[in-house]
């Protein structure tokens, strides 16, 4: 008998000729969370089976593989000889003293004398006799003990099914440039994108000394999270205080915000660019607050020349918003109380709905070019995993 961990994929199934292209990411992937931990990793047919690690460390492989972005499930297992009453020794070890049970066996090696039902019912029967304080229920147990007979003349035998992070594996759906605030809905925008396999790389904007250090280090450690899902993050921090000072002094102070909205969008793209990026990712949500209108974010992707931009969760409340951050870890440090970027100069009345032409003409009135080029000059990178 030795311990392994199962790991089952989900979408990746439905690939047909691509498939093997997805599994290869996906191992890539599983390999990347588990650096640092001795282990093997197998595939047989539709799953895929650690082995190889010291005692003790089932846990926390399973932790680690139950966020990697494409997994369905992951179980702790013991591995023994297909023989039946290596089986039952293992499903003996694993079963509750009391309460209510049912036996579930997947025989993907059909020479197996008992086929799946009967299977349940002698490894069921048994369980009855050796613990009476047991009861089964087929419909709504308590416990639903798993044995899965595989072709190369072992079994895996478990209980425990931890629910995997799902979507597609990091990695085959090209990369995103995610607009990383210290809000909560930017980091939930950011997971969601990459759930659907793409990479990502941040860009957070700080208005240094308006916003202290611990504003920045707040955005790191969301990054940081982030990281734990997407196998690493590159992040870059850029800073927008000259610019929203220019946009204060010579620009009405309605516009602030908008202004603002569509130098982020430039630079995002640039640094994009040399990235290898292919779109813009961001946290808004229509009507959420005064510049997430549809003519607010016309007027910020007007000045986008090549990319996209992709907004998860254009159509959430913040309720919902709020559920998924809680979920994926983020919130905690989302509503730390240091403020970010837009919060500086911010006006009493901020443009609901920008006339295009009326912030064209406003942001004439500012060396757009030189601006960027500042800011970019000034940029720096910081990698989270990987």
């Amino acid at each position: 008998m030795k311990q392994v961990v199962i790991v089952r994929y989900c979408e990746i199934h439905l690939k047909g000729k691509n498939r093997g292209y997805f599994e290869k990411v996906f191992l890539e992937n599983l390999e990347k969370a588990l650096r640092g931990i001795r282990h093997e990793i197998h595939r047989p047919s539709g799953r895929y089976i650690v082995d190889g690690f010291d005692e003790g460390c089932a846990e926390e492989i399973a932790a680690r593989l139950s966020k990697v972005f494409g997994t369905h499930s992951v179980s702790v297992a013991e591995q023994v000889p297909a023989d039946m009453e290596e089986i039952y020794a293992a499903v003996l070890r694993i079963a509750p003293a009391e309460g209510t049970f049912k036996v579930q066996t997947n025989r993907a090696d059909k020479h197996f004398p008992l086929d799946s039902m009967q299977m349940n019912a002698a490894v069921g029967g048994r369980l009855l006799s050796d613990r009476p304080q047991l009861r089964v229920d087929v419909r709504a147990p308590q416990h639903v003990l798993s044995v899965d007979i595989r072709e190369d003349g072992t079994a895996l035998v478990f209980s425990s099914l931890i629910k995997g992070a799902g979507g597609m594996p990091v990695g085959t759906a090209g990369k995103g440039m995610l607009l990383l605030s210290g809000g909560i809905d930017s980091p939930v925008a950011g997971y969601m994108i990459a759930k659907r396999g793409m990479v990502l790389e941040g860009v957070h904007f700080h208005s240094y000394p308006y916003t202290n250090m611990q504003a920045r280090e707040k955005v790191e450690e969301l990054a940081r999270i982030l990281a734990g899902y997407t196998g690493g993050m590159r992040l870059h921090v850029v800073s927008v205080t000259h610019i929203q000072e220019e946009i204060h002094r010579r620009c009405p102070d309605e516009m602030m915000i908008t202004l603002l909205r569509r130098f982020m969008m430039r630079i995002a793209e640039r640094i994009g660019n040399e990235a290898g990026a292919q779109c813009i990712v961001t946290g808004e949500s229509l009507g959420q607050v005064a510049s997430q209108t549809v003519e607010g974010m016309t007027s910020s992707n007007a000045v986008v020349e090549r990319f996209p931009v992709l907004r998860p969760l254009v159509g959430f409340d913040k309720t919902e918003i709020i559920e998924r951050a809680r979920a994926i870890g983020t919130y905690e440090t989302s509503v730390l109380p240091f403020e970010d970027c837009c919060t500086v100069f911010l006006p009493k009345h901020p443009l609901i709905r920008p006339d295009l032409a009326k912030v064209e003409k406003a942001e004439a009135q500012l060396d757009v070019e030189a601006l960027i080029a500042e800011a970019l000059a000034g940029a720096e990178t910081v990698t989270f995993g990987g």
